[in-house]
């Protein structure tokens, strides 16, 4: 299943007072990827209580500065999986040029029972349809 780039819409509150996205809102935009890749995954009926994740490590590299009137755009793949945690690839694209990449290592999580757990079956196939 091909899944269409996250469409992100900058915000005035996203800027710095150099008038460009603060870094810190980047992490924001790849979660929004994360929840649109995984919503069209998986469905609305997840039970990410039972079946969730929790962030363990983030990376940014900052090519360029997305401005205001900038579309930017996110696409998400899946660089490892494990059993138990999955490492996501991220590239923010602007018109077709790369303006950041990143990744994020997320560990397969019961919140109901407040420890990790082993993949799900589902997650884990979801997961490889997006390795590059």
């Amino acid at each position: 299943m091909r899944i269409p780039p996250a469409k992100i819409q900058v915000r005035l509150v996203d800027l710095d007072v150099l008038g460009h996205v603060n870094n810190t809102y980047y992490l924001t935009y790849f979660e929004m990827a994360r929840i649109h890749y995984f919503k069209a995954l998986l469905g609305g009926d997840w039970d990410w209580q039972s079946f969730g994740m929790v962030l363990v490590r983030n990376e940014i590299d900052y090519h360029k500065s997305v401005l205001l009137h900038h579309e930017p755009e996110i696409v998400m793949f899946t660089e490892s999986v494990g059993n138990k945690s999955f490492t996501l690839g991220y590239e923010l694209t602007v018109e077709g040029e790369v303006f950041a990449t990143g990744r994020s290592v997320q560990v397969a999580y019961n919140a109901l029972k407040q420890q990790t757990i082993e993949l799900p079956e589902e997650m884990k196939n979801v997961l490889l349809s997006l390795t590059r």
